[in-house]
């Protein structure tokens, strides 16, 4: 199945997400469906707040954004109930956008190196380490868990810019070549 992305706007996106429990219904499936829709939408990574489900669960295919170098080395991952444990590295900036914000790209820093703790879909739990591109990845995906937008960490000067961009796809008013729900038209229906 393939869901509709949830708009920049919508509450959900800003709500801290709650725990899966282990009897979390159709979660398997649930992980599959969110794979569909990261892929449909062209994205390389989705959190459930994205499709309007207010849990600690992300999925991610870094491969996409490896270098010619690094081909091969991405990482195609659920994250349940994931905890950041560690941050560190030198922060470095690369303009990130998001699925919720389409045609909004700004350059956002993030440490380099992260360590991770998590569910995969089996129950099973792991402490990974990742760094680079893929630590990116999953920082951006976490903080969707957070309640917290790639926007949140722009320059007030930056947001003020945008601002008018923003309320544009509040409203619907976007191209995106996937389906979305905009809280705007949810409010009037």
């Amino acid at each position: 199945m393939i869901y509709p992305i949830t708009a920049y706007g919508d509450p959900v996106l800003k709500e801290y997400a709650q725990d899966i429990p282990q009897d979390y219904p159709a979660l398997k499936e649930l992980v599959e469906d969110m794979y569909a829709t990261m892929y449909h939408a062209h994205g390389v990574g989705l959190a459930a707040p994205q499709i309007s489900k207010s849990v600690r669960l992300f999925v991610i295919d870094s491969e996409p954004m490896m270098d010619d170098e690094d081909e091969g080395k991405g990482v195609k991952k659920a994250f349940i109930n994931p905890e950041i444990i560690e941050e560190d590295g030198e922060e470095w900036g690369f303009e990130e956008g998001c699925l919720s914000i389409p045609g909004v790209r700004e350059v956002v820093y993030r440490p380099e190196r992260i360590v991770i703790r998590y569910f995969d879909e089996d129950w099973n739990e792991h402490t990974d380490t990742y760094d680079g591109m893929t630590a990116r990845v999953i920082q951006h995906e976490y903080d969707h868990i957070e309640g917290i937008l790639f926007t949140d960490h722009l320059s007030g000067l930056k947001k003020r810019l945008l601002k008018n961009k923003l309320t544009k796809i509040t409203k619907g008013d976007v191209d995106a070549d996937y389906k979305m729900k905009f809280p705007a038209l949810s409010k009037k229906r």
